[in-house]
């Protein structure tokens, strides 16, 4: 008797004779997380991705304007980085997103041709841009989609661009990538005297010296030198540029509005399941119940149905992701690589979103009165 009273039995009990209700609230919830897998994990492999151009191009500053509407500056501002104690190198660099065909849009950089980020791009076939000539560089997963080798001619905004060379990059979004000479990416643009940023190699710290206080001290010099400018390190930039603080509001917006809807539907389904129940709960009052283990039955299967369709909507999400790192359009900035951390927090929400859903049917239910709920018909 005792295990046939107990709440795993019962929650049991009541989510399986309600199939159909019980297989559409696990819908919805399941597209809920889904959403919030693929679209966080998406914004989270654009960032990642940020990092890893900077990691592997040796870059430790970002120089940018203070102000987040004005992403533009003048050239002319690297003659005094350059003469920075602190600083090696320094090379000014414009980002853009351009569109190169109907079907594939790419991030334009704009380069010098003796930028030290070179040195992170393998060539695998033709050569280095040079500065002044109407000339492209492209990724190998660019190249790729758009079937296109060293020597071709490509269009981009009405203008012909010879494909200088084809490169592998050190991370997919310079892999994906089309780099043209920053000259040319200023008439383009009309942005002639104008870079989006100064990308910038210390020298080593001096011994003695920790390398988190020099970065500092590096940050204070270039701030000084340069007023209305600011020195970001390189993590920090990778995580809070224009485009990635984009795709992160994007992706936690969708997905709170895709939770939101499947709260209100686990929230119906315990509603209604309290609703018809009355009785029962009414009759486990009566046999001495107490209104908190009342309040747990209901919570547990509030739980349950989170829980599941948290598990469900990971595999869900965890399709898209793969998906879109095989799309073209998308193979550069998405991984299809599954984090612990964004598995632990899917099933987590899941899960709070299932008991904060159940509260207060849950609540209703502990309260009713026994002898109400027995003439319940």
């Amino acid at each position: 008797m005792a295990s046939q009273l107990s709440f795993a039995w019962f929650a049991w009990k009541n989510l399986w004779r309600r199939r159909l209700r019980t297989a559409l609230t696990l819908g919805g919830i399941a597209m809920a997380i889904a959403a919030f897998v693929g679209l966080v994990g998406f914004s989270r492999s654009f960032e990642h991705e940020w990092l890893r151009m900077y990691l592997s191009s040796g870059t430790d500053i970002a120089v940018v304007q203070q102000t987040f509407l004005n992403t533009s500056m003048d050239e002319s501002a690297g003659a005094t980085l350059k003469a920075l104690p602190t600083v090696r190198q320094a090379t000014p660099m414009i980002l853009n997103l351009m569109d190169l065909t109907p079907e594939v849009n790419a991030l334009a950089y704009g380069w010098k041709a003796d930028s030290y980020e070179f040195e992170s791009l393998t060539l695998k076939s033709g050569r280095r841009f040079r500065d002044g000539q109407p000339e492209v560089m492209l990724g190998d997963l660019l190249a790729a989609s758009l079937k296109k080798n060293a020597g071709d001619t490509l269009e981009i905004q009405g203008s012909p661009f010879t494909v200088a060379g084809i490169y592998h990059g050190g991370s997919a979004l310079e892999a994906g990538a089309v780099i043209m000479p920053l000259d040319q990416m200023q008439k383009l643009g009309s942005l002639e005297g104008k870079v989006t940023a100064f990308h910038v190699r210390l020298w080593p710290a001096p011994m003695g010296e920790a390398p988190e206080h020099y970065l500092a001290r590096a940050q204070a010099q270039i701030e000084t030198a340069l007023p209305g400018l600011r020195a970001v390190p390189a993590a920090e930039r990778a995580s809070n540029n224009q485009l990635v603080l984009l795709a992160h509001a994007a992706a936690w917006g969708t997905s709170s509005i895709a939770l939101l809807i499947g709260i209100l539907g686990i929230a119906n389904t315990m509603a209604m399941s309290v609703f018809e129940r009355t009785r029962e709960i009414g009759i486990l009052r009566a046999l001495g119940w107490k209104r908190w283990r009342v309040l747990v039955l209901i919570e547990m299967e509030a739980a349950v149905l989170g829980l599941a369709g948290g598990v469900l909507g990971i595999v869900v999400g965890w399709a898209a992701l793969r998906l879109l790192a095989a799309l073209p359009q998308t193979a550069s900035i998405v991984s299809a690589s599954f984090p612990l951390l964004l598995l632990a927090e899917a099933l987590g929400i899941a899960v709070v979103a299932g008991l904060a859903a159940g509260f207060i049917p849950a609540w209703r239910g502990a309260h009713l009165s026994p002898v109400e709920a027995l003439r319940h018909d």
